[in-house]
């Protein structure tokens, strides 16, 4: 069965556990039953083996159950919730923590607690680190369980953590190393119990399967999430570390990278004349080539747009000519607007790309741009340009298209929330370009950028990148 360890000897069950103090959990009776013991002139011999074969599939069954659940986890914080609970109920306690601090000293490094707000934590890590459970683990790198049976009774206990455990309410600990044959060392996992006990040989034998399975998940789970950062920093460092700072426009900008890591840019470049260049797009496709793509795409935009920025298409031109030169296997959506801040007026081009969204006091409307083929989809990108005349006060904002799939709508009732968000933005606000970008994600997105899409909505839009680019006129 998934998660079973075959190669573990199972421990023979021949006395039934002690039962747990009143108050420290589930009832091992309750939780995981065990055959009874052969007395004299008890069951047949029989029935004693078929007793013990019963209890056997049950605890293969219980583990089969609690390793599939953690196996569905597909991030860190998840599992490591998933880890507290599963080990809570093998080894008959309310509450405990996690402790995560990879061996290489490499993020990602957190602590998550079951049953204990962030003020309790806060608490127990005000005891010595050598004087708390995990602290011998990790420090010491001990690969055995730490178990204190009786904490208010055990002599030599740290004054702070005798302290600390009377504070919060536990009596007794125990704790397990979190370790993994690929990565070592991981952290380590603590369950308190609310007065004295400890788990039995059976509950140690079974946590200890659990938590060795669980380990080698965590391990793949901190690979992930160590690419996704990376992922993460490699985009942003493409992408521009500030706006420039011309005459008559503020700009603001807000990138979300999405958990792969996508082709989503942003740039805002000062042409001569004292013009502007705003541009936004994106490459098909995640991971690092699209990332790569997507730098080499930005780069060569930059040129075009200083050699002919005031032809926004003929910008695009060059860019689908390069792109299908080479990158023949891949598309792209682009937009490119040339603005002269002093007239308000903006000259743009799109190729497959979402309009541009105008935000004033008077209106809030969507920008008409001509409909035409992402870049890389035809034998030869054209399309007409367009001129929006800007108000003094109004802000133009440029996005991607990850903003709107990741609200999970269909198209039309996506860009009308999106329409919805910048109308609702208070008067307060509408100065600063970034407080109006801030606003329209929170709205768009209300439980948060960095959130999946609603299950069955279009496009899985929380894989997506998602990029704002706003540009206030003054």
């Amino acid at each position: 069965m998934a998660g079973i360890d075959s190669t573990v000897p199972t421990p023979a069950h021949t006395a039934a556990p002690t039962p747990s103090a009143p108050g420290s959990g589930p009832s091992p009776d309750a939780a995981l039953p065990v055959p009874n013991a052969p007395v004299p002139g008890g069951p047949p011999p029989g029935a004693l083996l078929q007793d013990r074969l019963a209890g056997w599939v049950s605890d293969l069954t219980t583990l089969h159950e609690l390793t599939e659940r953690l196996a569905r986890t597909d991030a860190l914080e998840p599992a490591l919730h998933e880890l507290l609970h599963a080990g809570s109920a093998l080894v008959g306690a309310r509450r405990g923590l996690v402790v995560l601090e990879p061996a290489d000293g490499l993020a990602p490094r957190t602590t998550l607690g079951l049953g204990l707000g962030r003020a309790d934590l806060g608490h127990i890590e005000t005891v010595p680190r050598g004087a708390l459970p995990y602290g011998s683990l990790l420090e010491a790198g001990a690969d055995t369980e730490v178990v204190h049976a009786d904490l208010l009774a055990e002599d030599g206990l740290d004054p702070r953590h005798r302290e600390v455990a009377a504070r919060l309410g536990y009596a007794a600990s125990y704790a397990l190393p979190l370790a993994a044959e690929s990565a070592g060392r991981l952290g380590a996992a603590v369950w308190l119990y609310d007065e004295p006990a400890e788990p039995d040989g059976r509950r140690r034998h079974l946590v200890g399967l659990y938590v060795r399975h669980a380990a080698e998940h965590l391990a793949r789970l901190v690979e992930v999430e160590r690419t996704r950062a990376c992922m993460a920093t490699i985009a942003e460092e493409l992408l521009p570390s500030r706006l420039p700072r011309v005459a008559g426009v503020q700009l603001a900008a807000r990138h979300r990278t999405g958990p792969r890591g996508g082709g989503d840019w942003y740039d805002a470049l000062p042409l001569p004349d004292a013009a502007l260049g705003l541009s936004v797009g994106s490459v098909t496709g995640s991971g690092p080539s699209a990332v790569a793509a997507m730098g080499r795409l930005r780069a060569s935009l930059r040129a075009y747009a200083v050699m002919e920025g005031e032809d926004p298409v003929a910008v695009l031109s060059d860019l689908e000519l390069l792109l299908r030169l080479t990158e023949p296997a891949r598309s792209a959506t682009a937009l490119f607007a040339y603005c002269e801040p002093a007239l308000r007026k903006i000259t743009l081009a799109g190729a497959g790309h979402s309009p541009p969204l105008l935000i004033g006091e008077r209106r809030t409307e969507f920008a008409e741009t001509s409909v035409s083929a992402p870049l890389g989809m035809l034998a030869c990108w054209e399309a007409p340009s367009v001129e929006i005349q800007a108000e003094a006060g109004e802000t133009v904002l440029l996005y991607t298209d990850g903003l709107l799939h990741r609200t999970g709508d269909p198209t039309d009732r996506a860009f009308a929330r999106l329409r919805a968000a910048a109308a609702s933005v208070p008067r307060a606000l509408r100065r600063d370009p970034g407080a109006v970008a801030d606003h329209v994600l929170r709205t768009v997105l209300p439980d948060g950028p960095d959130a999946a899409a609603a299950p069955g909505g279009a496009g899985d839009g929380g894989e997506e990148d998602v990029v704002l680019l706003a540009a206030r006129f003054d």
